[in-house]
C-alpha cells in the first residue's frame, strides 16, 4: 500500500470515527479526529503532486475544523476565517485551471445555476441577519464568499464532478448556520444535523482532492 492510500485510508477512517461522536461534546479526541480527517487528505493532495491549491484549502479547512471543535466565540470567529480563506483557495483554483472557463457563467446551464446561488444567497442573508447578533458582519460576509467558491466550481467542466462536491461544501455550511442561528435548542432536527453536516463537509473535501489527483 502506497503512502497516499494509507493517508487516504486514514482520513477516512477518522471521518468515520468522528461521525459517531459528531454530537458529543467538545473533547480533544474529538478535536484530534476532525482535524486529522481533513489535514491527512491535505498531505495526500501533497503526495499526490495536486495543485498546490488544493493542499492549501484542505490545510485551512483543516484548521477551522481544529477551530470549531473547540467551544467559544474566539474559537467560532477563528474557525469562520479559516473556512472562508479555505473557500477561497478553492476559488482561485477553479478560476486558474487551464481548463477554465468563466464564460460558462454566461450561458446555460450555468447563468441559470449562478441565478439560483445568487437568489439562495439573498435568502440566506434575510433569515441569517436578524438572528446573528453580534456575529452579523462576519456571517453576512461569509455568505458571498462560500457561494462565490460555488460559482467559481462552474467555470469547470461538469466531468469533473467539482461543482457537486461544491454543492456539497455549500449545503454543510448552510445546514451548520441553520443549526447555529435558527433552530431553538431543543428543536428536534439539533439531534440530525451533525449527522447531516459532516458527511456532507467530508465528502466535499474528499471529493476535491479525487477531482484533482
Amino acid at each position: 500500500m502506497t503512502a497516499e492510500m494509507v493517508l487516504w485510508a486514514g482520513a477516512a477512517a477518522c471521518a468515520l470515527i468522528y461521525l459517531l461522536l459528531a454530537a458529543q461534546p467538545p473533547g480533544v479526541l474529538r478535536s484530534l479526529l476532525k482535524t486529522a480527517s481533513v489535514a491527512l487528505l491535505a498531505l495526500a493532495a501533497l503526495l499526490l503532486g495536486a495543485p498546490w491549491l488544493l493542499a492549501v484549502a484542505l490545510g485551512l479547512c483543516a484548521l477551522g475544523d481544529l477551530f470549531l471543535s473547540r467551544d467559544g466565540e474566539g474559537a467560532f470567529m477563528a474557525g469562520v476565517g479559516a473556512f472562508a480563506a479555505g473557500h477561497l483557495a478553492y476559488a482561485v483554483l477553479f478560476l486558474t485551471r487551464g481548463d477554465s472557463d468563466p464564460v460558462q457563467l454566461l450561458q446555460m446551464p450555468g447563468i441559470a445555476i449562478a441565478a439560483a446561488l445568487l437568489v439562495l444567497g439573498l435568502v440566506m442573508a434575510r433569515i441569517l441577519a436578524p438572528r446573528a447578533g453580534a456575529l452579523k458582519g462576519p456571517v453576512l460576509a461569509y455568505i458571498p464568499i462560500i457561494l462565490g467558491m460555488g460559482a467559481a466550481a462552474l467555470t469547470l467542466p461538469f466531468g469533473y464532478w467539482v461543482f457537486a462536491a461544491a454543492c456539497a461544501f455549500m449545503l454543510s455550511d448552510m445546514v451548520l448556520a441553520a443549526e447555529t442561528f435558527v433552530l431553538p435548542d431543543d428543536h428536534a432536527l439539533r439531534r440530525i444535523t451533525p449527522f447531516a453536516v459532516w458527511p456532507l463537509y467530508w465528502g466535499a473535501q474528499a471529493g476535491f482532492l479525487a477531482a484533482f489527483s
